[in-house]
């Protein structure tokens, strides 16, 4: 992807793959990158999981093959997907990390346009086209924003925290520009957890990366997985009252793999404290938290009962159903039998919105 891309100057310290101690693992910028187990766990028993780097014949091909995985998506009775890069990380936090900016520029453009160009085009109805964006410097995040917009991208993925990553908070007017783009194109801007490079769960909070390993903590990582949805608790409340949704009305965040369940207690808590605290402070006076939730947020989820059962407190038309493939949450290939299971008790009408409406009207993405 990046070795046909980049010019020749660039191609050694660009990523590419290499092998160590019999895994295949990312070189870049000067670093090793492990290809972490989770992110490719598809057709294993749980029995056979773990952290540790992988080899590519050791992943279904559906993992990094656009047509194996097409075969994929039918056997589990998906009809398009969305997919987020692994790694450049779900919102390109390994280029925003990086020392030389020039490269990693060149990097976000180049997958970009892999994924467009090369993933999506392979079965255009099956895919939908998404960026990346260069978040460290907001006047090439608004021109690549356009590019990839005329491009053809239904939306583009942004850190769910900018602020871990040294960057401005979503209460900044620094990025106006990016919410005016998208909102002029129709992009919603996707919110995936962890793309802010925020592990939750304070035993995490410390931690130093290792080039190559994994992080590894005293508490086990299911601490991690179990709370990564509260990462967007917290940029939903931070949007919630950032004035920025009343600045751009027509601009949208989709909650990558959030999940649901959360969203309900979290309307009521906005609520309650826009009702006491807002007069002392720059909160808009007007509108409640949890309406500018349902016309500005979509939720996600994969398996998540609780949420379903409170769906009407959240809006029946404004909640996706997600499949994680090829990673640990996803259920294939018995996604449909899952979303079967836990949409028992959902009316066919409300099924049909949770399952596609939705997200071919938040990505504007017609049959």
């Amino acid at each position: 992807m990046w070795q046909d891309r980049l010019p020749e100057k660039f191609r050694e310290a660009g990523p590419r793959i290499v092998e160590q101690d019999g895994n295949h693992l990312w070189s870049y910028d000067g670093q090793i990158f492990p290809t972490i187990g989770l992110n490719a766990v598809a057709g294993k028993p749980p029995e056979e999981w773990g952290m540790d780097p992988v080899r590519y014949e050791d992943m279904i091909p559906g993992c990094y093959d656009p047509v194996a995985r097409v075969a994929d998506m039918d056997l589990d009775g998906v009809q398009s997907a969305l997919c987020f890069p692994s790694f450049p990380g779900f919102g390109g936090g390994t280029f925003i990390r990086a020392q030389d900016k020039e490269l990693a520029l060149l990097c976000v453009k180049a997958w970009n346009d892999f994924y467009i160009d090369e993933w999506c085009a392979t079965a255009p109805e099956r895919y939908i086209p998404l960026a990346i964006l260069p978040v460290w410097d907001i006047d090439a995040t608004v021109a690549e924003a356009q590019r990839v917009a005329a491009k053809g991208a239904r939306t583009v993925s942004f850190p769910d925290s900018p602020v871990p990553l040294g960057l401005p908070s979503f209460h900044s007017d620094h990025w106006d520009g990016l919410w005016r783009v998208c909102s002029e194109t129709q992009m919603p801007v996707s919110l995936h957890f962890g793309s802010g490079s925020y592990v939750p769960g304070f035993s995490f909070s410390s931690m130093k990366p290792i080039p190559g390993q994994m992080q590894t903590p005293d508490a086990p990582f299911a601490v991690a997985t179990t709370l990564f949805s509260s990462n967007l608790m917290w940029t939903t409340v931070d949007l919630l009252f950032s004035g920025k949704l009343q600045k751009f009305p027509d601009l949208q965040f989709s909650l990558a793999e959030g999940g649901i369940g959360w969203v309900p207690y979290i309307l009521e808590r906005s609520d309650y404290v826009w009702e006491r605290h807002r007069y002392y402070q720059a909160i808009d006076f007007d509108t409640r938290p949890s309406d500018l939730f349902r016309k500005h947020f979509w939720g996600c989820f994969i398996d998540d009962e609780h949420g379903l059962t409170n769906r009407h407190s959240i809006g029946v038309d404004r909640i996706m159903l997600e499949i994680d493939f090829p990673h640990s949450d996803s259920n294939w290939p018995n996604s449909r039998k899952r979303a079967a299971e836990v949409l028992a008790d959902v009316p066919d009408d409300e099924c049909s919105l949770i399952v596609e409406e939705n997200a071919r009207r938040m990505l504007n993405f017609p049959r």
